[in-house]
């Protein structure tokens, strides 16, 4: 099981995000233990900000397809995945897999 910082993550998308991602602890608050992952919503945070704050934590950001700039600054930030909001729907799980592989 993951813990996974949920940064700007609307409560709509949390409760899709929880049902996608059984068996994983879904926080929204920070915690005196660093998460295992970090998903972002790129279109209300600043993803330097969440880099900076989390440099050794995988970073997952995601926003509308239609926000390239959101898309180009999360990529700048150094996220290890930037996706539209869909395509991390379809992909969450293997993704959250791949990153904490290593987490028991």
């Amino acid at each position: 099981m993951a813990t996974v910082l949920l940064c700007g993550v609307d409560l709509f998308f949390r409760g899709k995000l929880e049902a996608l991602l059984p068996g994983h602890h879904l926080i929204t608050v920070d915690h005196a233990d660093l998460p295992d992952m970090v998903i972002a919503d790129i279109a209300r945070v600043d993803p330097d900000e969440v880099a900076d704050t989390y440099p050794d934590v995988p970073i997952v950001g995601y926003t509308n397809h239609t926000d390239t700039a959101g898309l180009r600054a999360a990529h700048a930030a150094g996220f290890d995945h930037v996706l539209a909001k869909s395509a991390l729907v379809d992909q969450v799980g293997g993704i959250v897999e791949e990153l904490t592989a290593s987490v028991e």
